[in-house]
This record gives C-alpha cells, sequence and structure tokens, in this order.
C-alpha cells in the first residue's frame, strides 16, 4: 500500500530539483535521468540523489522529502499503518478561495493535508509517526493538521507508544487565523498528557521549521533532533531582518546554530536516522538489569577485580625516583587528582557502560562542553549517565571550560535527569571539576540559582542516583552533581569545600600555603568515609590512567551492580525518604 503510495507521489521527482529561472546551461541529456542541484547548481544523476537519501552527493545539500517517502525510509517495511488519511475540511473564517487552495493542494500532492500520520515498527520498535509534507500550501498548520496530531497522540497515550514528528512548516496557516492559532495550545496540551503519562516523544526538526510550529510541539520533544543545516526559528529570517533592519549573521538559525545554543540534542544525517532513532526507542522500552558477568565486557576477570579490590589498602603509598616507599601526603593526592592524564567522565562511561547517546543543551541558552550527558545502557537496562568533563589537551580543555560548568551546564544536567525521571531511569553522575564557572557571563545567567536548583531537584527525584568522584571534586560546582543515594570516591580523587589553595589564601592569607591547607581539610576519600560523608572507595592500585581505565571500569561495574539491584528495588518514596535522611544525619 505505501509502496504504491509512493510511486503515485514521486513520478514527478523532478519537482525536488529546481533549476533557476532563465538558467541556459543545463546540459543536453535524456529527461528524467539528471537533474541540477538547486542548492549547489551542478548536475546530479537522480538515481544517485534517491540513494543516498534525497542528499545530494556533490554539495550535501539536503533536498525537502514527501511524506511517503520518509516514512518508508523509516519504517520498517509493510508495517506502517496511516490514521485519518481522510478528514473533512471546513474554512472557519470563510477566508476567500481558501477551498480552492486546499483543492490545488491536494491535486498536487495527493495528500488530503499537510501531515501524514500512522504507527509503524522502527528497528523493530513500535512508535507512531507524524510526518509534514511542504508541498501542501508550506506544510502550514490549520485545524486539520492540529487535529491529525492531536488525535495521533492521544492515541498514542493510550497505547502506551512513543511519538515521533517530523516537522517542516512554514508556522501556523494564515487563511484560519486564530483558530489556526488554537492547534499551537492544543498539540501542546495533548503532548503534555503523553509526558505526564511518561511516554517518549521525540521531535525531528527539518528544513524548514518555522513560525507556530516551532512555537508548539515541534520544540516540546522530550529530545530533539535536528537534520544537518535545517532551518529553524519563530519568526523567519526576512521578518527579523526586515524588523532589526541588520543582516543576519552567517548560519543563523541553521540547525548548527541551535545545537550551539542548547535547543536541539543532536543533528542527525538522514542516513543514520532510522538506526538512532530505533536505537532512542529501544533503550526507552522497559527492560530489566540482565544478570551481571563480572568482567565479561570490561576484559577484566572477577579474580583480578578482586585483587585489585584488596590491593587498595596498600596503594596509598609510592615510589619516589630512587625507587624508596613513602607514604603519600594529602598534597600528593590533590596533585593526583588534577593530572593531565587521568581518565575523564567520557573515559568511564564509554568504559563501563554500551550504546551511549550523548544528549545536548539547556533548552534556554547554550551547550555546555564541561556537562556530557545522555543515555546508555548497563547490562541490559537503560541508565542516564552525566559527567562533568574536562579536556584532554589545551583546545579540547578551552572547549569544555576546564571542566567548570557554567549555569547552562547545570541545567543541561537537571533537564536530563528530571528526563530519566520521566522514564524511570537510574542515573549515575561523574563528579570532576574544580569547581563552578566564576565568570561574568555565569553570574548574568545565575550561576547560583542552577547550582541550588540541582540540590532542591535532586533531593526529591524518583530514581536511584549514584554519583562517582572520579578526580576534582570542587565546592557546590561537584556538589550538584552529587545529591545522590550513595556517592564513591576514587581513591586518589578529592572533595573539598574549595580548592586548597583558596583555602589557604582565605584562612592563611598566602596561597602556597596549600599543602598545609590540603591536610587540615579532610580532603581525601579515606577521609571522608571516616566521616560517613561517602559510602565506597573506589582503590587505585596504581594511580587512575589509560593503562590502568579497564581495572577501575570493571570494579565500578561490579559495584554498579550491587547498587542497581539494592536500589532498583525500592519505592519512589522510599527512595526521596533515604536520599533525604542521608543529608539530614550530616
Amino acid at each position: 500500500m505505501l509502496r504504491n503510495m509512493f510511486k503515485k507521489t514521486y513520478t514527478k521527482i523532478d519537482t525536488i530539483y529546481r533549476p533557476k529561472a532563465g538558467d541556459s546551461e543545463e546540459p543536453s541529456i535524456p529527461q528524467g535521468l539528471w537533474r541540477k542541484c538547486n542548492k549547489c547548481g551542478q548536475p546530479i544523476y537522480v538515481e544517485d540523489v534517491v540513494n543516498n537519501y534525497y542528499v545530494c552527493p556533490k554539495c550535501d545539500g539536503y533536498f525537502r522529502i514527501h511524506a511517503y517517502r520518509r516514512i518508508e525510509m523509516l519504517a520498517d517495511e509493510g508495517t506502517f499503518e496511516e490514521w485519518n488519511q481522510e478528514m473533512p475540511f471546513s474554512n472557519p473564517l470563510d477566508f476567500p478561495n481558501y477551498e480552492k487552495k486546499v483543492a490545488a493542494a491536494r491535486e498536487k500532492s495527493h495528500l488530503n493535508e499537510a501531515i501524514v500520520t500512522g504507527k509503524a515498527m522502527i528497528e523493530g520498535n513500535p512508535a507512531v509517526i507524524g510526518v509534514c509534507d511542504a508541498r501542501f500550501i508550506m506544510s502550514s498548520m490549520g485545524h486539520v493538521v492540529g487535529e491529525k496530531i492531536t488525535q495521533a497522540v492521544e492515541q498514542a497515550t493510550k497505547e502506551k507508544l512513543p511519538v515521533i514528528l517530523f516537522a517542516c512548516s512554514g508556522g501556523a496557516r494564515m487563511q484560519e487565523g486564530i483558530v489556526s492559532l488554537m492547534q499551537m495550545a492544543k498539540t501542546s496540551a495533548a503532548l503534555k498528557r503523553h509526558h505526564e503519562a511518561g511516554q517518549l516523544f521525540i521531535s525531528v526538526l527539518t528544513d524548514p521549521t518555522t513560525g507556530g510550529v516551532t512555537a508548539s510541539f515541534a520544540m516540546l520533544g522530550d529530545i530533539i533532533i535536528a537534520e544537518p543545516h535545517a532551518l529553524i526559528g519563530f519568526a523567519g529570517p526576512r521578518v527579523i531582518e526586515q524588523t532589526i533592519g541588520q543582516k543576519l549573521p552567517e548560519g543563523f538559525q541553521r540547525a548548527e546554530f541551535l545545537l550551539e545554543h542548547g535547543f536541539v540534542d543532536m543533528i542527525l544525517e538522514r542516513k543514520d536516522q532510522k538506526r538512532v532513532i530505533g536505537q532512542i526507542l529501544y533503550m526507552h522500552r522497559k527492560h530489566g538489569m540482565t544478570a551481571v558477568k563480572p568482567g565479561m565486557l570490561r576484559q577484566e576477570s572477577e579474580p583480578e577485580a578482586q585483587k585489585t579490590h584488596a590491593a587498595g589498602s596498600e596503594s596509598f603509598g609510592h615510589r619516589s625516583k630512587a625507587g624508596e616507599h613513602h607514604e603519600k601526603t594529602v598534597w600528593d593526592t590533590v596533585l593526583l587528582s588534577r593530572k593531565a592524564d587521568r581518565p575523564t567522565a567520557l573515559d568511564y562511561i564509554n568504559a563501563v557502560f554500551d550504546e551511549f547517546i550523548e544528549f545536548h543543551g539547556d533548552r534556554y541558552f547554550k551547550d555546555d562542553g564541561a556537562i556530557v550527558g545522555g543515555i546508555a545502557m548497563f547490562h541490559g537496562m537503560p541508565v542516564t549517565v552525566i559527567g562533568q568533563q574536562k579536556g584532554k589537551n589545551t583546545k579540547d580543555n578551552i572547549k569544555r571550560n576546564f571542566g567548570m560548568p557554567s549555569p547552562d551546564g547545570y541545567r543541561k544536567a537537571l533537564r536530563l535527569m528530571k528526563q530519566a525521571e520521566t522514564f524511570g531511569r537510574p542515573i549515575v553522575c561523574f563528579v570532576d571539576t574544580p569547581g563552578a564557572f566564576c565568570g561574568l557571563e555565569a553570574e548574568e545567567r545565575g550561576q547560583g540559582e542552577a547550582i541550588a536548583r540541582n540540590l532542591f531537584e535532586m533531593s526529591d527525584l524518583k530514581v536511584p542516583i549514584l554519583s562517582i568522584v572520579i578526580g576534582e571534586g570542587g565546592s557546590g560546582g561537584a556538589l550538584a552533581m552529587a545529591v545522590a543515594d550513595e556517592v564513591w570516591m576514587l581513591e586518589n580523587a578529592i572533595y573539598s569545600i574549595l580548592s586548597p589553595e583558596g583555602f589557604a589564601s582565605i584562612l592563611y592569607k598566602d596561597s602556597k600555603k596549600a599543602p598545609e591547607a590540603a591536610e587540615v581539610m579532610k580532603v581525601t576519600a579515606a577521609d571522608l568515609k571516616k566521616l560517613g560523608l561517602i559510602e565506597q572507595i573506589i582503590p587505585e592500585k596504581d594511580p587512575a590512567s589509560t593503562d590502568t581505565l579497564y581495572r577501575i571500569a570493571g570494579f565500578m561495574d561490579q559495584a554498579m551492580a550491587g547498587f542497581f539491584e539494592t536500589y532498583q528495588a525500592m519505592t519512589e518514596e522510599e527512595l526521596a525518604e533515604h536520599r533525604y535522611q542521608r543529608f539530614r544525619r550530616m
């Protein structure tokens, strides 16, 4: 059925590739085999473009795809079941010639309206799909489009299915005026109910996504994906330029601009969409943790991991260059926690978990490189993983701001934690920061409020939270990721009210007395374990490095399995109460 619709709809493939008016250099070649790319102007073989997911093989320009073709590319073959293919038309404002415009759009597109909705399997995972088609009055949202989306979402909520909507629209439909505007509220309300029912919504933004569609369902996804270079914005670029009287910068309102500014989770090439969306759907299905076989996936046997654990107490000393053993000082530990070759959050995420998918952005201002996060699998169980990320070199450290998060990073982390709570996923945080960034712009955007909000919300999250200090645990910047059911520390990590240098400057008026300050601050894992402020020390037989990463990851793997077994058995109320009492005792 779908394939027949596709053939009927796509006999005129040349409508996708429009040569510029008056262009006299079009090659003399058999009609239908070649077209000129309307983006780079080069002649392209139509079959090559079709096989390349409607992406120009010469300039990588993305062409708009008709709705049924998009569904054929996404859905498992033969699984798409269309809903509401025919819906009655009305002209709520009696707008002149509106009926003729709709009739012409129907004849051109062979569609009843500007969106196709239905149910399908994607990589074996069921989902409700809605795909906008730009041929139908630029896929503007009138009352029929709003109704089709709303009914599809309502049915998905009823059937406990995820929703995927591909947006491509000029916005609200002018011919329906205020009635069109109300579709923004209607679709958003349906998605709110879907969200409250704990069901997933993936929004895919394609070129263009503007106006009332951007300001409603398109930007409400639990996960928001954009196609490369897609135009995405509320007001169109022409309107903005006319309003402010200025030329807009290159790349403004494109997908890459939105990723940088924290509004989308990822930019995903068309060729990868079925695989990645299928993976996301799979990771949002209900899973239980399979039996953990220590070391099976982490390149370490159980006896070796146990040996590592047993050796933990022996690793508090180290050898000098002369080979003499001497007791490690607290300042030695501080220096080890800061070593440039110490594994970062991403190293541990990739060593301990499988299938990590990174999500970006705080949905307000920016994607902060000092915080990484997303979803992954732990022995068959989906988890949310978040880490404070330092760089591997100078360039990377500048991108990551040396592991010092801005307010945007803490808001990104909290967004991912709340998302985990919605879908019942446990949370693992990797803490490694000298402290929260204290620059001018951080204060302007509310650094204190962002940290406070994390403490406030994390205290009551209804899923298990584990935080592991892997390097530096600096002040409130670390605590904002460590309001957890348990806090663990690597043996050579530190966790303190502020840096020893800062402590010495304030109390001793001399930052050079940092080694002495470190001794009295009680910053080591051993000190904090004695004080009852952390639950477990992860041993470092040798200081953490690339060479010892998998040994440490093997220990984490086993310990996490025990953590999840304990805390997944608790009710939501028990989890929140346990976390409250943990801090209440301090």
